[in-house]
């Protein structure tokens, strides 16, 4: 009986051993090959415990067998590939002598063909790239955004690569989706068995989250890091990491190092998951970006009061036509550091710019120069002109006197009115409307809660981005309050009447906390139409206000902001015929049914 049962266990032993050493690891962008390094010494350490334990129960022990050639690699770089290989060597040999055992000689250092010097991702005829066979994929792709793509390959490559992809990827995702889609290909296809990836945390937004979401039925997230510090190439930045498998179980799913119920592809867990969520057509042409200017068009408030008092130009108008103020993010959160802009709009031709004599020579020096260097033929072309002037955005506002804007990475979600001669800068989200009533819901716990899962996070301070595309157009406004309705349609519903109070009143208190009557004095711009300067009435006021930002005031959230932002969410929570105060994820789930509700009818 006791032979029978050691012949079993020994079978069962030699067949583990087996499969262990047949398993393969692949990194695809190995580098230097510190992945692979750690790879091949859990492999190794998994072979050594095995055979110890195997041994205490009475099996025969074996020798280690498990060497370099059970991880591979792809590495682009000649120099990083051989350092691979030599680091792979290494962590063999260390671990030799570590646990005991002796180590060839002759030579000490083997080739080892398992980690290849090529491109993971395209072939040199620009065909796509096959990766060798592995049961698992490891690794950290390149960190390059899309719109580095270009100047990074370069022109050529890079439209090869996209076009390569067209099919499966759109041409704004991040250069380290493309080894997610060909490793989520690979584990759709039963080709691999799992993989786990480093990306950026940008991996969560729409145009990143494609491959996942295209096979996301056969899919399972069982381990993630939704964000993460991480050095790379010296600097610090923030990181997510993905663990995929296409076994689907219920249990242990672990996100952010805490058991979760599920991991939804947004690398959140609750049940309430807005990856869905659908762009509805009465959104559309209210939200967009401020103008790119790509250059050194901006001025300081004393140049631009000196062009504004400049005589007409020889085409009679005056420079106020093409110097603006300029509002950018950190403005909006901060004081406004009295920036300003030269502006010559989206169809002004060179001919036609130049009568501007004083603003056109400004920019011939500080702009044109940068402008001739970069690679694009439309930038260097029309060098005068913004490098994206949004001409939507422009149309959207003509004729108001104020619009909404949010700087689109900020620590706290806010908003605030800008005037209509206000130019704002690519940094902000601008909602074209200018009624209290939209101010109000923009501004409510719930289109917060909405545009924070929907938005990612960016930047030094990993704070919440929001998206016009993502954060607004999906958002289901209040039945009978939403953007396609001009603001005089619902001027006397008293759902709206009652946002419009609240919020009217937000920006009143928040107004006279920033800027006290007793500290500031407004004095009037050089010409007329131009927002009034605010001026501090001393070097005490100065300092006094030099504290008093949005920013600030959010941090601190002082009693009377928390009672109006009450009264406010009240409202909101009002005119969707919701308790005041409803919950979060309650909220949210209602807000999802009315987006499917409104995207099913073509809303």
């Amino acid at each position: 009986m006791r032979t029978r049962a050691l012949n079993e266990a020994g079978a069962l032993y030699r067949g583990f051993l087996d499969r262990l050493r047949a398993f393969r690891v692949l990194d695809p962008a190995c580098g230097s090959g510190n992945f692979l390094y750690l790879a091949l010494l859990a492999l190794k350490d998994i072979e050594h415990r095995v055979a110890i334990e195997a041994e205490s129960l009475g099996l025969p022990r074996e020798f280690p067998r498990i060497g370099p050639e059970g991880v591979k690699g792809i590495e682009i770089n000649p120099y990083a590939a051989e350092l691979a290989r030599v680091t792979v060597w290494i962590g063999e040999i260390q671990w030799m002598r570590r646990n005991g055992f002796d180590v060839g000689r002759n030579p000490i250092l083997k080739p080892l063909d398992t980690i290849e010097c090529r491109d993971a991702i395209l072939n040199e005829d620009g065909s796509e790239a096959d990766w060798p066979r592995a049961d698992v994929v490891i690794g950290n792709p390149p960190f390059l955004g899309a719109h580095s793509l270009i100047g990074t390959l370069g022109e050529s490559p890079t439209a090869v690569l996209r076009d390569l992809f067209s099919g499966r990827l759109t041409g704004n995702c991040d250069f380290v989706v493309y080894w997610f889609e060909k490793a989520t290909e690979l584990l759709a296809a039963e080709k691999i068995l799992r993989f786990g990836l480093v990306a950026t945390q940008s991996i969560r937004r729409p145009a990143n989250r494609e491959p996942l979401q295209r096979r996301w039925n056969g899919i399972q997230l069982f381990e993630a890091w939704s964000d993460i510090p991480w050095t790379a190439d010296g600097a610090d930045v923030r990181v997510s990491i993905i663990c995929a498998r296409r076994i689907l179980r219920s249990q242990d799913l672990q996100l952010d190092g805490r058991i979760v119920p599920r991991i939804n592809i947004d690398l959140t867990s609750d049940t309430i998951s807005l990856v869905d969520a659908k762009r509805l057509t009465e959104n559309n042409g209210v939200a967009f970006e401020g103008t790119k200017k790509y250059g050194d068009f901006d001025i300081d408030g004393g140049s631009a009061r000196k062009l504004l008092s400049e005589p007409v130009n020889p085409n009679g108008r005056p420079n106020a036509d093409v110097v603006k103020p300029w509002l950018n993010g950190e403005a909006v959160v901060s004081r406004n550091p009295d920036k300003w802009i030269i502006d010559f709009g989206c169809v002004m031709s060179e001919r036609e710019a130049a009568l501007y004599q004083e603003p056109f020579a400004y920019a011939e020096r500080a702009v044109k120069p940068y402008r001739m260097t970069v690679r694009r033929d439309r930038t260097r072309r029309l060098w005068w002109r913004h490098e994206e002037c949004r001409p939507g955005l422009r149309r959207a506002i003509a004729g108001l006197i104020r619009f909404i804007v949010s700087p689109r990475v900020a620590k706290h979600r806010i908003f605030a009115w800008a005037e209509s001669s206000v130019l704002p800068d690519t940094r902000l989200a601008v909602i074209a409307r200018d009624d209290d009533t939209m101010f109000g819901i923009l501004h409510s716990r719930f289109h917060e809660a909405w545009s924070l899962r929907k938005g990612g996070m960016h930047g030094v301070g990993n704070d919440p981005q929001y998206t016009p595309s993502t954060g607004f157009e999906t958002f289901p406004f209040p039945e009978g309050l939403t953007p396609n309705l001009p603001a005089e349609e619902y001027a006397d519903d008293t759902r709206a009447v009652a946002i419009a109070a609240a919020a009217r009143r937000l920006d009143e208190l928040r107004q006279a906390w920033l800027n006290p009557a007793d500290l500031v004095e407004r004095v009037p711009e050089v010409v007329a139409g131009f927002p009034d300067r605010i001026v501090p009435v001393s070097e005490k006021a100065a300092a006094i206000l030099k504290k008093r930002t949005l920013t600030n005031l959010y941090n601190e959230r002082p009693a009377w902001l928390d009672n109006i932002h009450r009264a406010l969410d009240a409202a909101v929570a009002a005119a969707y015929g919701w308790p005041a105060d409803i919950g979060e994820s309650e909220a949210l789930g209602r807000l999802l049914d009315l987006n499917r509700e409104r995207a099913a009818a073509g809303r």
